[in-house]
């Protein structure tokens, strides 16, 4: 099953969110952000402070990348950061709520419109991300080639248990 619910996005696809200098992108367990940092950057000149509720992101010397509070928890122990030919930092936030109606975040950092999606894309993330709930409810079924319509905010149809 972890198999597949890893190669979910592969196959189905992701809604990026551009902002200067980067991008950012969800699943229901984890926040992806990528960086571009100058060439030549060595790990050694990252400083990268994952908090519960906030993210700080610079460079040695003062060149902050990325400063302001989460809109919602994360797990820094389970989060973590890499740079890729040292022109491309890599950062994937590990969500701490386990509810996936409640996953999705309206944005990057609270209060910065430039890390907001647009309502299409908020859209789309929102569906997007309750397809991958009915991928996990529904391990046997792949969804990923699915369409939905309607209103998804707040993680989709809810049904009763009973």
């Amino acid at each position: 099953i972890l198999l597949f619910k890893a190669h979910f996005d592969e196959r189905s696809g992701e809604v990026c969110v551009n902002f200067p200098g980067g991008r950012w992108w969800q699943t229901l367990d984890e926040v992806y952000i990528e960086l571009q940092v100058p060439e030549g950057t060595r790990g050694t000149q990252v400083v990268c402070k994952i908090g519960v509720n906030n993210l700080r992101v610079s460079l040695t010397g003062g060149q902050s990348l990325l400063s302001g509070d989460l809109p919602k928890s994360v797990r820094p122990d389970e989060s973590s950061w890499t740079l890729a030919d040292r022109r491309l930092l890599q950062i994937v936030l590990a969500k701490a709520s386990p509810d996936p109606v409640q996953s999705c975040w309206p944005c990057l950092l609270v209060g910065q419109p430039e890390f907001e999606p647009d309502p299409l894309q908020r859209d789309q993330m929102e569906k997007k991300l309750t397809l991958q709930r009915f991928q996990y409810e529904n391990p046997g079924m792949d969804f990923s080639g699915a369409e939905i319509t309607g209103n998804y905010a707040g993680g989709g149809p809810q049904w009763s248990s009973s």
